[in-house]
């Protein structure tokens, strides 16, 4: 069964390069690159040839991402307790939360290029304000779904706040709380790369931003496979991180 799924995924993958190859060839070659002119940009940005400071600028962005999410979880963890073990302050708040996390966040990023400027802290600050959503939004639903009758027996022998939160309302929220904290991540990074694409000196975004606006197609999209690649394996340590979870505390 793994192999016919593996199979078709790679017959799937072979066609969309196949179909990319042809259709590019039969374009403008200054902005459409085929697959064939891609591999060797790509060979060149990993040998550190076309742009020779990229390690530079991928751990920047990774830092941002790490800084980002860090205070994303940290604060939506907080916010999203206190909100969830107050119900007054949950239906008041709450309803605000969700409002603003359906406005588009990209509105926001001029303001925040205006207060932090072109470095790293407007970037953190715009990856923080899409990562912090879905944390606080799942804890606040993780905890209103936890059973009040086993906080109650816990507390009547002895159990502190501390013990009640791990052995009794972390494993209750524990699926809400990784999807929270999955989509969390996974927006923070979003936010990052946008971030130094719109306005950045430095990063992968900025490096995105400055191979496009020369029409170094090839080594923009290498750029932007060499973006995916991190993407995923970010994504997959948190699915990761997220198993092991479940089977810690399941």
């Amino acid at each position: 069964m793994i192999g016919r799924v593996l199979a078709a995924r790679a017959a799937l993958g072979l066609g969309v390069v196949l179909a990319w190859e042809v259709a590019a060839r039969a374009r403008d070659p200054l902005l459409y690159i085929p697959p064939s002119r891609v591999l060797p940009a790509l060979a060149r940005l990993l040998l550190l040839r076309s742009f020779p400071l990229l390690p530079e600028h991928v751990w920047l962005t990774l830092r941002e991402i790490l800084v980002a999410y860090a205070l994303a979880v940290g604060v939506g963890l907080a916010v999203g307790a206190v909100l969830g073990l107050r119900p007054t302050l949950g239906r008041v708040y709450a309803p605000l939360l969700g409002a603003l996390y359906a406005v588009p966040s990209v509105v926001w990023y001029p303001s925040l290029m205006l207060l932090f400027g072109l470095g790293a802290a407007s970037k953190i600050a715009f990856g923080f304000l899409l990562g912090v959503y879905p944390v606080v939004l799942a804890v606040l639903a993780g905890v209103r779904q936890v059973s009040r009758e086993l906080v109650t027996v816990a507390r009547a022998f002895g159990a502190g706040p501390g013990r009640v939160f791990r052995t009794v309302m972390l494993p209750s929220m524990l699926s809400t709380l990784t999807g929270g904290l999955r989509a969390g991540l996974a927006l923070t990074v979003v936010g990052v790369i946008v971030g130094e694409v719109l306005g950045s000196t430095a990063g992968l975004g900025y490096l995105i931003t400055y191979a496009y606006g020369l029409l170094r197609t090839a080594d923009y999209v290498a750029l932007v496979l060499v973006t995916l690649a991190i993407v995923l394996a970010i994504d997959a340590a948190a699915g990761l991180a997220e198993r092991r979870a479940r089977r810690r505390w399941a």
